[in-house]
């Protein structure tokens, strides 16, 4: 058993797809035409971390409560946390590529880490060996 997917309410597919894959450095797993329960047009876009793992399905928002939710996949708190080999190195290549850091990295007793937001405002800690 394993977790395959997590949903990420985003204002915008393609923006979304360009922050994962352009500037965390995700795969495109899947970008497919699908349909909503009553029938309208939407897409099915799955990115995922290289090598596999759990997938982020990107949910463009459909109505103002799913828009009011963008940004707020955990409450303001950081609720996603990208683990890296190479702390350092991507830690300099997500703020080359634009990356919205909230704190400065730091080493903590489980390892170094750094806050940052995804595309639609959620935070995300990224973290890698001290």
């Amino acid at each position: 058993m394993r977790i395959d997917l997590v949903a990420l309410v985003v204002a915008d597919y393609d923006a979304a797809i360009r922050f994962f894959v352009d500037a965390l450095g995700f795969e495109l797993a899947e970008d497919s035409p699908s349909t909503t329960n009553d029938g309208r047009p939407k897409r099915w876009v799955v990115v995922r971390p290289p090598g596999g793992g759990t997938g982020i399905l990107l949910a463009q928002a459909d109505g103002e409560h799913q828009v009011a939710a963008i940004g707020q996949h955990a409450g303001g708190r950081v609720g996603m946390f990208l683990r890296v080999d190479d702390f350092a190195a991507q830690y300099e290549r997500m703020v080359a590529a634009g990356v919205e850091f909230v704190s400065e990295p730091r080493v903590e007793p489980y390892g170094s880490v750094a806050i940052f937001r995804d595309i639609a405002g959620n935070r995300w800690d990224l973290l890698g060996p001290a």
